[in-house]
């Protein structure tokens, strides 16, 4: 009988192995910068070529390596930092496992050069698909250069798996950003094509942020440094005011590696629940050290998950330290907890007395009593009247904003509707608002609920969709002041590459600088809106969509320009725009689902509703 199960040739285990730890440029990236770091390098420079695929370099004035470590580097599970299994749950370097370079060298050419600050020459090691090629002596400075060139050039399959450039060099940034966050005292640097992206000097943290995001960083945040027996919290979190409606500025830091952990996200969101809309996001940078010999780092392949042994623990202090931030914070204005505690009262002035007013013409008996008012002279009144009659609509507000607070209903609707199947007659029937959220209306067979939001998405979006198919740009408005906007580096990149969409879709938008751009004018049928908000989270819209979906880049624009600019819940609506939805929305193509697929209509039949009130 035959066997079946044989070994795999090494060449094939080890391009299975790749795959765990090299999916994609950025994969490289990590590995090389955190061994950069482990060899105590003050220097770091980044280089690459084509978001990755053509070059990754980085270059480090580390400690090098000698002759023997630096042909053993490229062996499997070979490593500096494992001596027995115990030493798993003591560890204090980035890498450990000694499969990174392994795994790199089996799906890239490679070339490293290394040399000691003692040595007189360096080494030359190359790799190509982990089949050695050559070890010779060379010049080189002290520490270390990896070169890691046409990654995935024998899996041409996984190469073809790959996103658009611009797509691959954020997640390359956002490894870069994880990676120097934490070591403000290392200078890095990046370059993308020949280009500075990033030039970070050894500084301290608050630098190292601003420097990474934005310099107006510094203004908006909130220091945090707790001491305990379990943990030590430090870094800093965003003011309340800062909160913003889109993800991508929480960090997490374990022992100076990046994390990501829902749980201990959940205990900050717990601590801004009432400071903050529920729809917004607070922005954190916070480092926690911890004993080593309470997590576990070896958990995840990438190693950003840990597993804690004192979680619960953890998740308090977090949250005490979160909240007593933000109190400091928000006592600072009224209260100097530095300067002599007494009251500033200036004694020499005269104080006023304070002065009543009575009304002798009240009388208790008046008929207007019975009626609820009080009897108020003449001028009074007039003055009250005019006082509400000019307020009203602020205390209609404190309704519609309470209507904004109800959470979007995900559930799954009792029917949905087959495209096309609808029949709606907008000269006979008309819709009203409910909540704030949905316009019901009816038809001939039976009552329709509309989620007021995903509809205007729907109409937004083939509206933008079919602008593609115009010789022109959209209109725009031009500004009466153009505003600038500063962009992190990778958001800056991004919108390099959308610009032709922006401007396609109405958007008047130039470079002004390293990291800023200019507006100059909007889309004119847009109206009023906060521009910089409306650009940074059509950005961060159409970086989420490309996590999980190959989208066409001008498509997945138009959904987050529709995104983005669709009325939200909570607006209230005059009975003509409603009735104008309608029509616009059975007259969409697809209006039975928002762009990004959720359900727009629940209908239930006229049969469903007279079986119900016969029972």
């Amino acid at each position: 009988m035959q066997n079946i199960i044989t070994l795999l040739p090494e060449s094939v285990a080890n391009q299975i192995a790749a795959g765990e730890v090299v999916q994609r440029p950025a994969s490289v990236v990590k590995e090389l910068l955190e061994n950069a770091i482990d060899a105590k390098a003050t220097f770091i420079k980044l280089i690459v070529k084509d978001a990755g695929r053509t070059l990754v370099q980085v270059i480090d004035n580390g400690t090098g390596m000698n002759p023997v470590d630096a042909r053993m580097a490229f062996e499997r599970h070979a490593t500096s930092k494992i001596k027995k299994a115990e030493d798993l749950f003591n560890l204090h370097t980035k890498g450990f496992r000694g499969e990174a370079l392994a795994s790199i060298a089996a799906v890239a050419q490679v070339e490293l050069k290394t040399k000691r600050e003692d040595d007189i020459v360096a080494q030359l090691v190359e790799i190509e698909g982990n089949k050695f090629l050559r070890q010779e002596e060379c010049q080189a400075p002290a520490g270390s250069s990896f070169s890691v060139k046409n990654l995935f050039f024998n899996i041409p399959a996984r190469r073809n798996f790959l996103k658009e450039d611009s797509i691959e060099l954020k997640h390359i940034m956002d490894e870069f950003e994880r990676v120097s966050m934490p070591h403000p005292n290392i200078h890095f640097q990046l370059f993308s094509n020949g280009n500075e992206l990033y030039n970070l000097p050894a500084s301290n943290l608050i630098e190292r942020l601003s420097g990474l995001f934005s310099k107006s960083l510094q203004t908006k945040l909130v220091p945090v440094d707790e001491v305990t027996d379990v943990v030590k919290i430090s870094g800093y979190i965003g003011k309340p005011e800062s909160a913003k409606k889109r993800r991508g500025d929480q960090y997490f830091f374990v022992n100076n590696r990046f994390i990501k952990s829902p749980y201990l996200h959940h205990s900050i969101a717990e601590a801004y629940r009432e400071l903050i809309p529920h729809d917004a996001h607070p922005a954190y940078y916070l480092f926690l050290e911890v004993n080593p010999h309470t997590i576990d780092i070896n958990i995840h392949p990438t190693k950003t998950e840990i597993k804690f042994q004192d979680e619960k623990i953890i998740y308090a202090l977090l949250h005490s330290a979160v909240k007593r931030a933000l109190g400091k914070a928000n006592l600072s204005p009224s209260l100097d907890f530095n300067a002599e505690m007494s009251f500033d009262i200036d004694y020499t002035k005269s104080v006023a007395q304070p002065q009543i007013n009575v009304n002798k013409e009240y009388n208790p008996f008046n008929k207007e009593l019975s009626t609820g008012r009080a009897s108020y002279p003449k001028e009074n009144e007039t003055t009250l009247q005019k006082h509400n009659t000019q307020n009203w609509e602020n205390l209609y507000e404190s309704y519609t904003a309470a209507d904004d607070s109800v959470e979007q209903n995900t559930g799954q609707p009792e029917q949905r509707l087959q495209q096309g199947a609808l029949s709606y007659d907008h000269a006979d029937y008309k819709g009203f608002q409910l909540y704030g959220k949905y316009i019901i209306s009816a038809h001939h067979n039976g009552l329709l609920v509309i989620d007021q939001q995903r509809a205007h998405e729907r109409i937004l979006y083939e509206h933008y969709v079919a602008t593609r198919s115009q010789k022109t740009n959209a209109a725009s408005q031009q500004m009466l002041f153009p505003i600038t906007i500063e962009l992190t580096p990778n958001d800056f990149k991004l919108i390099e590459t959308l610009m032709p969409h922006f401007k396609l879709l109405g958007f008047d938008i130039e470079p002004f600088g390293k990291n800023t751009i200019v507006v100059q004018g909007t889309p004119a049928e847009l109206g009023e809106f906060n521009t910089q908000e409306m650009i940074e989270g059509i950005l961060e819209t159409y970086k989420l969509n490309t996590f999980d979906v190959k989208l066409d880049p001008f498509e997945n624009m138009c959904i987050s320009m529709a995104k983005n600019a669709g009325i939200k819940y909570g607006k209230v609506l005059l009975d003509e725009e409603i009735n104008l939805m309608l029509e616009h929305l059975f007259s969409c193509q697809n209006p039975m689902y928002s762009p990004s697929g959720k359900p727009v209509i629940m209908e239930m039949s006229k049969p469903d509703l007279e079986a119900f009130f016969k029972k």
